[in-house]
């Protein structure tokens, strides 16, 4: 089983360092230290994506793209349209966790990995909430 990595410069080495989902007993390494997180919002039906990284010091929100604006999804002052989408570099610190909540109302995350994308229940138990993202290795 896969457990959260050891803080930066404890000499723990020899490990695959990753991403992965934890959702009750079950922890799913994603087999990689990038993905996007993508989803729709509830009211604009607008898709909103975010890209993140593994780094030494936590998760790392390297960009943020939304295909639209409105009910609490305005882009910041700082977000550049191109080809319709909008997107910027949020300026949160790295994470330790990122927590995603499924309320059944509104269509389940999407984990993409090179282009590709599917529902989060395909990853992790479909009734699973919260699930949480986080840094982990594995041996």
């Amino acid at each position: 089983m896969a457990r959260l990595a050891d803080a930066p410069g404890s000499g723990h080495t020899g490990c695959r360092r990753m991403i992965c989902l934890a959702a009750g007993a079950v922890l799913v390494p994603l087999l990689g230290n990038t993905l996007t997180l993508a989803w729709t919002h509830s009211v604009e039906k607008i898709l909103w994506e975010e890209d993140w990284r593994r780094t030494p010091q936590g998760l790392v929100i390297d960009e943020a793209r939304v295909r639209g604006s409105g009910a609490g999804m305005e882009p910041p002052p700082e977000a550049r349209l191109k080809d319709g989408v909008w997107s910027w570099k949020p300026g949160i610190p790295p994470q330790r966790e990122v927590v995603l909540r499924r309320s059944g109302a509104t269509a389940d995350w999407r984990i993409c990995r090179e282009r590709r994308c599917r529902p989060l229940g395909e990853v992790v138990p479909g009734d699973a909430d919260p699930v949480v993202m986080t840094a982990c290795d594995q041996p």
